[in-house]
């Protein structure tokens, strides 16, 4: 949908948006003083929580790290108000276009199984104000404001593209049937879409909020879709009924067990010789200690509470004991984020 923010609200997000690179040349400079501290991948602790006190104990008087943190804090804590009152100001504008593409051949249902799992209420993941269901519009506040116009600004890559790119991991062109876990505002979905345009796709998202983004975004492309309000782990849909099962950058926003019972729940939900794919952030294993540490600092300041145990996980040990066979667990196309996890259930 065709919009145009105030220049006000733009600027703010845009302003946002370039502190972050700002951040990233202070982030040069931390490095710089960690290694001159003798703090190498010889000298790192092996313990993660010992590596971040002795990395904290050396930058204790680091302007350069209190700088970083002090823009961080602001960033994290301000992007989605920002983003909200930037929506808030021509909200008038748009809403009557947003009400009439929730009316269209995609419509939201509830899930048999599960519809709002625990974990989903333990934080506001990505710091954003309210949760995922904290604005009445969130879904096209994060989905068409924090997403195009804050995150990919500093992104290092298309993340659009990475969406319909990781898809040539599957072997197959031919799926009837397919179901995404954690569809949120659509955008993995539409790359699902194009890419598989014979397939009939399902969707479950445990904030309805996002959803209705999913669903706008359906309707004005003339897309049949299923979304449900609910999570991956129970969802209630008959055995064996899909092709495909699969996520994008999921799997840190919820804990391992989670994680493991979306495994367990897409083997049952796979007719045989169906496949999976799921996509997630850099396993801490494919890491040297530093980044490691980074990846850390990152999650804990950006609001990600289950980042460590999820990019701890073996992704390939879990689909293996959930039963998938043909298990592969790689960055893709030879880097190390956007991490994937394939496989495939047994004939």
């Amino acid at each position: 949908m065709d919009f145009q923010l105030k220049q006000h609200g733009r600027a703010a997000i845009h302003f946002l948006a370039d502190l972050g690179v700002a951040t990233g040349k202070l982030r040069a400079k931390v490095d710089a003083e960690i290694l001159a501290h003798g703090l190498n991948e010889q000298t790192l602790a092996v313990d993660l929580d010992e590596r971040l006190r002795q990395v904290d104990e050396a930058l204790a008087t680091s302007s350069a790290a209190a700088a970083m943190a002090v823009l961080g804090e602001y960033s994290g804590v301000n992007h989605g108000r920002v983003a909200a009152a930037a929506f808030d100001a021509i909200k008038s504008d748009i809403e009557p276009a947003l009400r009439n593409l929730m009316q269209g051949p995609t419509m939201i249902e509830s899930l048999p199984g599960e519809r709002r799992p625990a974990y989903a209420d333990l934080a506001w993941i990505h710091r954003t104000t309210g949760g995922w269901d904290g604005h009445a519009y969130q879904g096209f506040v994060h989905g068409e404001l924090i997403h195009r116009e804050y995150v990919a600004r500093n992104y290092p890559g298309d993340i659009f593209a990475q969406r319909r790119q990781i898809l040539s991991v599957l072997p197959r062109n031919n799926y009837q049937k397919i179901f995404e876990i954690g569809t949120s505002s659509g955008h993995y979905t539409q790359q699902l879409a194009n890419e598989f345009p014979k397939a009939q796709i399902w969707g479950c998202d445990p904030s309805e909020r996002m959803l209705e983004q999913a669903q706008r975004i359906a309707n004005e492309q003339k897309f049949k879709w299923r979304l449900f309000v609910g999570s991956g782990e129970a969802t209630g849909f008959e055995a064996e009924s899909f092709d495909l099962v699969t996520s994008y950058i999921v799997l840190h926003e919820i804990p391992a067990e989670a994680t493991d019972a979306q495994f367990r729940e897409a083997f049952r939900l796979l007719r045989p010789d169906g496949d999976i794919l799921f996509t997630d952030v850099t396993r801490y294993s494919a890491l040297d200690k530093r980044a490691v540490r980074w990846a850390e600092y990152n999650a804990v300041n950006g609001g990600e509470p289950f980042w460590r145990e999820a990019a701890s996980i073996d992704l390939a040990a879990a689909a293996r004991a959930a039963g998938f066979v043909d298990v592969r667990s790689e960055g893709f196309s030879g880097a190390v984020y956007p991490w994937f996890v394939y496989g495939r259930k047994p004939k």
